[in-house]
């Protein structure tokens, strides 16, 4: 079934009980897009200075 075919179905079954009708696929794909985006910008560094170094020191010793 394709998306489109899921969304027809879904706004029928929500038509049909009184319910809000789901937004058309597609229609916040941006703004998730966006949003994932900004929040892997906003993530501090995995990999710190002092971790590389420490992980170093143990290879040494």
């Amino acid at each position: 079934m394709s998306s489109t075919q899921q969304y027809l179905l879904d706004t029928y079954r929500a038509r049909s009980l009184g319910e809000p009708v789901p937004p058309a696929p597609g229609t916040h794909g941006r703004r998730a897009v966006r949003e994932r985006r900004d929040e892997r910008r906003s993530r501090p560094a995995r990999h710190t200075l002092r971790d590389v170094l420490g992980r170093w020191r143990r290879r040494l010793t």
